[in-house]
């Protein structure tokens, strides 16, 4: 027996299937999903293209954003990146390793799968092009002035590379990298990100020299040895972005000298006090979900967990876009180990924890 024409016809049966959703109450955002997914009047969204390994455990994801979205982002910022995992969306913010206002209309992050991170881990080895993802704008002021200074030094350890990547692109798709250096530290060769097109630019640029340090063979490197790889280093102006213990040393480092304003620093991970907080029972709105948190997960990453839409940002304490007031209880900042507990104060969620039970107003 001949099927029926609407079941061998596809057209057909997105006509029927279209024709169906205008007749069931829908959101205008979910009219527009129906005709192209990256249309939304809500939220900023983005497909996954292409995701090209990097190195073993890191890979770029070249993501088309769709509307709503500018590509005038200044090199070094970040973007936060919203993936669903098991039903459930996880957030992470990564630096951008593209350049701005290239054409395709497509933005790029590296990323680094890191043992303790699920979400970087699913990202590098679990994420299918085609994959729709949520986004947050650029922000971020790990960037270099237009003009760029006469004389730029990069100190970059390991994933820190990222942001670096999409200044460096950016000078050389201009065609005016000035006297810049770039140190630049990884476990070996092959875990260095990039190396062969910053070996590249470093042939390309008599102004650009590209220093290669491997750690399992050299060791970290240390202050007192930047005499060494960049003799004038205190008459350069500084990027410095890596593990938080290289960024710790050289910026005390500088604060010795006397040249603190000389040096930006860019972290991935948050630099917590010392001590710990009580954790307790965390109500995300009054007569919200609650759940018990322990005193290391902050409010944030534990909101996230119970299915709360949490805005960010940053995720590191800068740009309080996670700020919500607090309704009653106490919370301490891991960055100074402060206890707040004043009904209607503003905290940051992204680097406050529970200090006993407490109550947010969202």
């Amino acid at each position: 027996m001949t099927e029926p024409l609407i079941e061998r016809s596809s057209a057909l049966r997105q006509l029927r299937r279209l024709g169906k959703a205008m007749t069931t109450p829908l959101l205008p955002d979910d009219y527009l999903a129906l005709v192209n997914p990256l249309w939304s009047q809500r939220e900023l969204r983005g497909r996954v293209e292409k995701v090209v390994p990097e190195t073993e455990n890191a890979a770029t994801l070249v993501i088309r954003p769709g509307w709503g979205w500018t590509f005038d982002h200044a090199p070094g910022q970040y973007i936060g990146i919203g993936v669903e995992i098991d039903g459930r969306f996880h957030w992470r913010s990564y630096s951008l390793s593209s350049v701005p206002l290239v054409e395709g209309k497509t933005v790029s992050i590296t990323v680094k799968a890191m043992p303790e991170g699920f979400l970087s881990d699913h990202l590098v080895n679990g994420l299918e092009p085609g994959t729709i993802v949520r986004l947050a704008a650029p922000q971020g002021d790990f960037t270099v002035p237009d003009p760029p200074p006469e004389k730029m030094l990069f100190l970059v350890g390991g994933s820190g590379i990222t942001p670096v990547m999409s200044i460096l692109r950016t000078l050389d798709r201009r065609d005016s990298i000035p006297d810049a250096v770039l140190v630049y530290s990884a476990r070996n060769e092959d875990d260095m990100m990039f190396v062969h097109e910053l070996r590249v630019l470093a042939l390309r640029y008599a102004s650009f020299t590209f220093y290669e340090r491997f750690t399992d063979a050299d060791g970290i490197l240390t202050p007192d040895q930047l005499d060494d790889v960049c003799p004038d280093w205190a008459d350069r102006t500084t990027w410095a972005c890596g593990p938080a213990g290289m960024l710790d040393a050289f910026t005390q480092h500088y604060e010795t000298y006397g040249l603190a304003e000389r040096i930006h620093v860019e972290r991935f991970t948050l630099a917590a006090a010392g001590g710990s907080a009580a954790g307790g029972e965390v109500t995300f709105g009054v007569g919200g979900p609650t759940v018990d948190v322990d005193g290391a997960t902050t409010l944030l990453e534990a909101g996230e967990k119970a299915g709360v839409n949490m805005l960010f940002g940053c995720r590191m304490g800068i740009c309080h876009t996670c700020d919500v007031p607090l309704a009653s209880g106490r919370v301490r900042d891991l960055r100074s180990g402060d206890e707040h507990g004043e009904p209607g104060e503003y905290i940051q969620t992204c680097i406050s924890v529970a200090a006993g039970d407490c109550t947010l107003s969202l």
